[in-house]
C-alpha cells in the first residue's frame, strides 16, 4: 500500500471526505464512478472486437493495428497505480472531471483519424484518461456509502466489470451491421458527458493537498508506472511476435524488469517512499492481489476461448458471438444483489471458493466441446460461469475491504486495477499462445492419419469431389478443391482439439486457485470508512 497510506495521508484523506451528503450527493457520485467501470471496459472490449474495422478505416495491416488496442490499455496501465495519488492530491472530483472530458473528446475524434499514428495516438489518451476510473470507483463507493449499502455497491461494480466484458461483442455487432463501426468510439464519447455531470452534480468538492503534491515521490512513480506499461506491451504483443524469438520483446521485457527493479530499489531507500512495500507485503494483501490477478486471467482466458471457437470454427461474425457471452452478462442482475446479501451474514472467503469452484465445473463443461457445437451448447456452461464470476469477484473484492483503514481505501482500487489488467493480459497472452502451439501440435498429429493412397483418405476427397462438381470446371479443378476441403477440415479439427485443452487447462488452474485460497485468513474488519 502507498505511503500516503499513513499519517499524512489519513489526515487530508479524513477532511478531503467529509461526508458527501454535506457537499455532494453520494448517490449520485456513487453513479457516475459506476458507470466509469462500465465506460472504461466496454472501450477496450469494444476496440478488440471491431479491430479489423478500424484497420480498414485507416488502411492499417495485421502487425501495424495490433498495435491500436495495446495503445488504449497501456494508457490504463501507466496511469492505473498513480490515479489514487492523483485523488488524493488534486481530489477525485477534479481528476474524474478532466479524465471524463478527455476522454469524451479523444474518443469523438477518433473515427476522424486520417493514419494510424493519430488513432495511437488518441488510443493512448483514451487510455490515460479512462485509466483513472476504475480505480477511484471502490474508494467514491466505500467513502459515499452508508456502512449498511456499501456491500451493494461492491456487487454493482463488480457486476459492471462482468456485464460490460461480457456485452461488447453483441454491441459492436449491431452497430457494425446496422449503424457504422465509427460508434464503437462514439458510444463512449456519448456516455462520458453522462457521468461527467453526475461527477459535477454528485462528487463533493475536495481541497487541492499542498503537502503531499510538495513531497511527491515523482521518481517512484515513473519507475512503476513506466515499468509496468512496457512489460504489459510485451505480454500484449509477445503470441503475435513469437514471445522471445522477437528482438522487440525482448527488449520490452528487459526495459520492464530494469524500470521495476529501479523502482524497488528506489522505494526501499527513499525517505518517503511513495509505496510502503513492507506494509504491502504484510497480511492478506499480496495474496488477495493475486487472487484477482488470478481470477481475471481465467476469466479473460475463457472469454477469449468462447468467441474465438465461433469465429473460427463455425465462421461467426461479432453479433453472433455476443449470442453466446450474453448468457455471462445478464444473470448479473439477479445475482449481484443475491451475493451482496449473502456476504452480509457469511466469510466471504466461502462464496469465493464457491464461485471459483463453479467457473472451474463452467470450465470443464466447456471442454467438452466438439466441432458440431454451436453458441447453444455453451448456454449450460456460461450460466453456471456468471454465477462462479459474481461470486467471486464481489467476494474478494469485499474481503480485502473489510479490513482496510479508510485512508487506504483509494489506494486499494488503483492496486486492485493493476492487478485486474495484468491478470487479464497475463491470461489472454498465455491462453492465445497455448491454442496456437496445441493447433500446431494437433495439426501434426491429424495429418499424420491422413495417408495418401489410403481407402478412408480416397473415400473422403471422393465425396468432397462430388459435393463441388457442379461448381468446378473438370477433373483437375475437382481434385484441387476436394484436397483443399480437405486441409480445411484437419485445420478445423486442429482447432477443436486445442479448444478443448484450452478449456480443460484452465479448470485446471481453477484447483490450484482453490488451493490458494486456503491461505486467506479472515482477520477483524477495520473502522468502517466514514463510521
Amino acid at each position: 500500500m502507498s505511503s500516503v497510506a499513513g499519517s499524512l495521508c489519513h489526515e487530508s484523506v479524513h477532511k478531503a471526505h467529509t461526508p458527501a451528503s454535506e457537499t455532494g450527493r453520494p448517490l449520485l457520485a456513487v453513479a457516475a464512478v459506476l458507470l466509469g467501470s462500465v465506460i472504461a471496459t466496454l472501450a477496450a472490449r469494444l476496440t478488440s472486437f471491431g479491430l479489423a474495422d478500424v484497420e480498414g478505416a485507416v488502411h492499417a495491416g495485421f502487425d501495424e493495428g495490433a498495435w491500436i488496442t495495446t495503445a488504449f490499455t497501456v494508457g490504463q496501465m501507466m496511469i492505473a497505480l498513480m490515479s489514487s495519488w492523483l485523488g488524493m492530491a488534486f481530489g477525485v472530483r477534479r481528476v474524474l472531471l478532466v479524465s471524463c472530458a478527455l476522454f469524451a473528446v479523444s474518443n469523438f475524434l477518433l473515427p476522424f483519424s486520417p493514419d494510424l499514428r493519430s488513432v495511437l495516438a488518441l488510443q493512448t489518451v483514451s487510455g490515460l484518461s479512462s485509466g483513472t476510473f476504475i480505480p477511484l470507483t471502490i474508494g467514491v463507493v466505500m467513502l459515499n456509502l452508508p456502512p449498511r449499502l456499501r456491500i451493494y455497491g461492491v456487487a454493482a461494480y463488480a457486476m459492471n466489470l462482468e456485464l460490460s466484458l461480457n456485452v461488447s461483442a453483441s454491441i459492436e455487432g449491431y452497430f457494425d451491421t446496422n449503424w457504422s463501426w465509427r460508434w464503437i468510439f462514439w458510444d463512449s464519447a456519448l456516455l462520458a458527458p453522462v457521468m461527467w455531470s453526475c461527477v459535477w452534480f454528485g462528487v463533493p468538492r475536495q481541497a487541492f493537498n499542498r503537502g503531499l503534491f510538495r513531497n511527491a515521490d515523482w521518481a517512484g512513480m515513473l519507475f512503476a508506472s513506466a515499468g509496468l506499461s512496457v512489460l504489459y506491451a510485451a505480454l500484449d504483443q509477445g503470441n503475435r511476435l513469437d514471445w522471445f524469438n522477437s528482438g522487440l520483446i525482448v527488449g520490452l521485457m528487459l526495459a520492464g524488469a530494469l524500470l521495476i527493479a529501479a523502482f524497488l530499489a528506489h522505494e526501499l531507500t527513499h525517505e518517503k517512499p511513495w509505496i510502503n512495500l513492507r506494509f504491502a507485503a504484510s497480511g492478506n494483501l499480496p495474496l488477495i492481489a493475486l487472487t484477482i490477478s488470478f481470477f481475471r486471467m481465467v476469466i479473460l482466458s475463457t472469454s477469449y476461448l468462447i468467441p474465438q471457437y465461433l469465429i473460427t470454427v463455425q465462421g461467426y461474425r461479432a453479433l453472433e458471438v455476443g449470442g453466446a457471452l450474453i448468457w455471462i452478462a445478464m444473470p448479473q442482475f439477479l445475482l449481484a444483489p443475491i451475493i451482496a446479501t449473502i456476504l452480509r451474514f457469511v466469510d466471504p472467503r466461502v462464496p469465493l471458493a464457491l464461485g471459483f469452484a463453479l467457473i472451474g465445473i463452467a470450465c470443464a463443461m466447456a471442454g467438452q466441446l466438439t466441432g458440431d457445437w454451436a453458441s447453444d451448447q455453451f448456454m449450460p456452461s456460461q450460466l453456471l460461469q456468471a454465477a462462479g464470476q459474481t461470486f467471486a469477484l464481489t467476494s474478494v473484492v469485499w474481503l480485502a475491504l473489510r479490513h482496510l483503514q479508510p485512508a487506504e481505501i483509494l489506494t486499494f482500487g488503483a492496486l486492485l486495477q493493476t492487478g485486474r489488467l495484468f491478470g487479464a493480459e497475463i491470461g489472454s497472452a498465455f491462453v492465445q499462445t497455448f491454442v496456437r502451439v496445441r493447433e500446431q501440435i494437433h495439426s501434426s498429429f491429424v495429418g499424420q492419419h491422413i495417408v495418401s493412397g489410403a481407402p478412408p483418405t480416397i473415400l473422403r476427397l471422393q465425396g468432397y469431389a462430388h459435393a463441388v462438381t457442379s461448381r468446378s470446371l473438370g477433373g483437375p479443378q475437382e481434385a484441387a478443391r476436394a484436397a483443399a476441403l480437405l486441409a480445411a477440415a484437419a485445420r478445423r479439427q486442429s482447432y477443436v482439439l486445442a479448444y478443448v485443452d484450452g478449456f480443460l487447462v484452465l479448470a485446471i488452474a481453477v484447483v490450484v486457485g482453490l488451493l490458494m485460497m486456503l491461505a486467506l485468513k479472515d482477520p477483524p474488519e477495520a473502522p468502517a470508512p466514514g463510521a
